[in-house]
């Protein structure tokens, strides 16, 4: 989710979320790459009180439907799974992974 039109109004509430790759590039077409966006939402599941009512991946976006558990913010988790399974990627294209 991105720019100021979009935001969570409710911590609690279901949401419907996709999440696209920078101009829309096919990384997730590497099973290594799609397996880290799995690993990073179990972390949040486990860690951050996530509910996920589905998911899919595409090859360049990923569609969520996200709950957070009472006392946890679903900004706050959404913010660090986007962050750290970003630079989780960057890093596995830079180590030559790719």
């Amino acid at each position: 989710m991105s720019g100021d039109r979009y935001y969570i109004t409710d911590q609690n509430a279901i949401y419907f979320l996709t999440f696209t790759t920078i101009d829309w590039v096919d990384i997730f077409t590497k099973k290594e790459y799609k397996l880290e966006l799995v690993d990073s939402m179990n972390y949040c599941i486990k860690e951050k009180g996530l509910i996920v009512y589905g998911w899919v991946i595409m090859s360049n976006h990923m569609h969520a439907i996200w709950q957070a558990r009472e006392g946890y913010n679903l900004s706050s988790t959404i913010r660090d799974f986007k962050e750290f399974t970003a630079k989780r990627i960057i890093s596995m294209i830079k180590d030559g992974d790719e």
